[in-house]
């Protein structure tokens, strides 16, 4: 199978792909030996219930893809706090302006290797588009990454860093509000000191990736 050429399928399709897919989170943890629950090592309720939803592993089914997100739509200005739903998921087209390793953070147990941080995506509107207010962040988790690498597909952030970037992709995953990132975005801190993307909001965890023809194309 191809590098990009693949989502997570939600396991409501049929009861072969839920014996699939439990075999492919059962793959994923044995890859993954370091004792590190899908609430991290965080300590706030707060940091707890956001590194949960970070950790989701469960691709999100037909139904729960909210047809009104487009990039257009989460890069819209003005406070977007609560424009979206963190239980809904969403398919977006955008340009890849760069692919970042993640941060050391609770999510992941302050882990420090590649292969147990998260892979940043940034994309874009177009390439007209890239200075870093317009920016929106999607994310590869460590968890997620195990899940493709058992099916013989390479997420890692170096692969993602070299094949990425320039090209335009569809990402399919869960929305998600950082909260960690409100003092840092257009839509919730315009005109502050420090910000350097357009919005909270994130498609985390990505669990569709693929690269596809510009718009228009």
């Amino acid at each position: 199978m191809t590098l990009l050429n693949a989502m997570i399928h939600p396991r409501v399709l049929t009861l072969a792909l839920t014996v699939a897919w439990c075999g492919v989170a059962a793959t994923a943890r044995a890859q993954a030996p370091w004792s590190c629950g899908p609430t991290g090592d965080a300590r706030s309720a707060d940091a707890r219930t956001l590194d949960l939803l970070k950790n989701r592993t469960e691709a999100p089914g037909p139904a729960d893809i909210d047809s009104r997100v487009d990039l257009a739509a989460i890069v819209a200005p003005g406070n977007d706090r609560h424009r979206w739903d963190e239980h809904r998921g969403a398919v977006v087209i955008g340009y890849v302006l760069d692919v970042l390793p993640g941060g050391v953070e609770s999510a992941n147990c302050h882990a420090r290797s590649l292969a147990r941080r998260d892979t940043h995506i940034e994309i874009v509107l177009d390439p007209a588009h890239s200075d870093h207010p317009n920016r929106v962040i999607v994310e590869v988790t460590p968890r997620i990454r195990a899940m493709m690498a058992s099916r013989g597909i390479d997420w890692s952030t170096r692969t993602l860093e070299h094949d990425l970037p320039g090209h335009w992709v569809k990402v399919t995953g869960w929305l998600m509000f950082d909260t960690d990132h409100v003092k840092q975005s257009q839509n919730t801190a315009a005109g502050q000191p420090g910000v350097w993307r357009a919005t909270a909001w994130e498609v985390h965890p990505v669990t569709g990736l693929d690269i596809v023809p510009a718009p228009g194309h």
